[in-house]
């Protein structure tokens, strides 16, 4: 979210930085031009709207003390002249009132779609390959056998099964078992510890489920929809027995837009389920009919605990002296991955659904800067300490989130795909999303508040961690080293398979 008084006189600084997410091209400078004198335009109208509606209230107040006066003189002529122009000021009024409405809405649409201002220090660049590379520590390991991946080793060991899970939830799920659930949950546990016993940070264990509210404070919505899972219910009353939706109890304008984007007639219908062929009309739809009838129990799963991390400052003023605020949680984590159709649909990669260690934190403007290379060492210490080689990438203004102002990627050596994978994502989004939630903070004993700067990141993500140590940890007999640091939680168990 952007301050339009800033934007209009910073107009051409917003312009470039907006440009430069697209690398400068003419296509993104023109973007960037028609969205910034938009916006100005809109708020231009706005206050006109606000003037109007101003001035005719002020004239209506001024002339219905007139008509009083001209009644009390027995004018009647000037008092009836006096009320035909409060009638026309009424009028006025109104449309001046739904002016204001209609171009605040605008506004705020525009300013919510509009992404966040890169720092100065951020490269320029179209995409991934305008990343540059700020270190590396560790060694690819040197194998004397044929690597396996992830997939092939924990099926051999019948502790992976993806089949199970297709069959109970679709594509992009997996089940694991035994030693191996175990190591993913001796990893999770591990990620909690360090980060709270050695990193200050505070463990918070936050709901999954959220409301609209709390994904556009943190700028999932309303731009990545369709990267999200949204669960609700119609009341019990509106189910049969066996669980199914009884349509003859449900109203028919909700039936009618469900109609329209879910095949009701079905055994099995549930309001949550996930239509990817037309994901952007089921959604829209949905909550259209919810909407209508007035239900309000629509929820979002959470894509990462960012969302319910950082909104626990929501709407309120945090004294400075608390901050920084160091949070974290171990939870899981849904994406519908709706716009990386055919990428790494093999193995865990990329998952609807995953565990994460999320940290937050929440510092004044001077804060964020230092706090953000501190947070991103944090999530270095992991790998680390799992003796993983990674290397720490500064992405460019094209390959950054929408979000951010500055974001660091680790990147964790896959043997299988003798390459560097994504693991961890910190970012700081300077006051962009405070701003969205009206987080702010005040030093005690003054008055004035200003926006806080929030800050997030992956301290990591458990599967992929899991990817990481099955895949350099393998020997050739298909079994898996436990990392020193984990056997304290596997029971001093030193290899599985």
């Amino acid at each position: 979210m952007h301050d339009i008084k800033a934007l209009r006189e910073n107009t051409d600084m917003f312009i470039a930085a907006w440009a430069s997410r697209g690398n400068n091209s003419p296509e993104a400078v023109t973007e960037a031009r028609k969205n910034a004198h938009r916006a100005i335009s809109v708020d231009g109208e706005l206050r006109a709207a606000q003037t109007a509606f101003q001035t005719a209230q002020s004239r209506r107040n001024e002339a219905s003390k007139l008509i009083g006066q001209a009644k009390a003189q027995k004018d009647e002529a000037r008092a009836a002249e006096l009320m035909a122009e409060v009638a026309e000021l009424k009028t006025t009024i109104e449309a001046a009132q739904e002016a204001e409405r209609a171009r605040a809405e605008e506004l705020r649409d525009l300013l919510a779609s509009l992404p966040n201002l890169p720092f100065d220090d951020v490269p320029l660049g179209a995409d991934e390959h305008g990343n540059v590379e700020q270190r590396r520590w560790g060694a690819p390991r040197d194998f004397a056998f044929p690597v396996k991946d992830h997939a092939d080793l924990g099926e051999a060991m019948t502790m992976m099964d993806f089949e199970a899970a297709a069959k109970m939830s679709g594509a992009r799920f997996v089940v694991l078992k035994g030693q191996l659930a175990r190591l993913e949950r001796a990893i999770g546990q591990f990620m909690l510890d360090v980060q709270t016993q050695e990193h200050g940070y505070i463990e918070v264990a936050p709901p999954v489920l959220v409301k609209p509210h709390a994904m556009f404070g943190t700028g999932q919505l309303p731009k990545f929809k369709t990267d999200l899972f949204f669960a609700s219910s119609f009341t019990p009353s509106m189910y049969n027995d066996d669980g199914t939706l009884d349509l003859s109890r449900v109203s028919d304008k909700v039936v009618g837009t469900l109609e329209n984007v879910v095949d009701l007639s079905g055994d099995e219908y549930a309001i949550t389920d996930y239509i990817e062929e037309d994901i952007n009309k089921t959604i829209s739809n949905v909550i259209g009919a919810l909407a209508l009838e007035g239900i309000d129990d629509l929820r979002y799963l959470i894509p990462t605990a960012e969302v319910s991390l950082t909104n626990l400052v929501r709407e309120a003023i945090t004294t400075e002296e608390e901050l920084p605020l160091r949070l974290t949680a171990l939870t899981h984590c849904f994406r519908a991955e709706a716009g990386s159709a055919g990428r790494d649909t093999r193995g865990m990669i990329r998952q609807h659904q995953f565990q994460k260690v999320e940290m937050v934190s929440i510092t004044t403007p001077e804060q964020s800067a230092e706090e953000h290379e501190r947070m991103t060492g944090c999530a270095e210490a992991i790998l680390k300490k799992l003796e993983l080689p990674f290397r720490t990438m500064l992405l460019c203004t094209g390959d950054m989130g929408f979000g951010a102002r500055k974001t660091y990627d680790l990147e964790v050596w896959l043997p299988s795909q003798d390459t560097y994978r994504e693991i961890s994502s910190c970012s700081n989004c300077g006051d962009f999303q405070a701003r969205r939630m009206d987080a702010r903070c005040r030093k005690t004993g003054e008055q004035g508040t200003r926006f806080v700067h929030t800050l997030n990141g992956s301290g990591l993500a458990v599967g992929r961690t899991l990817v990481a140590v099955m895949e350099n940890y393998q020997d050739e007999n298909g079994r898996i080293a436990v990392p020193d640091v984990l056997r304290p939680y596997m029971g001093g168990l030193e290899r599985i398979g």
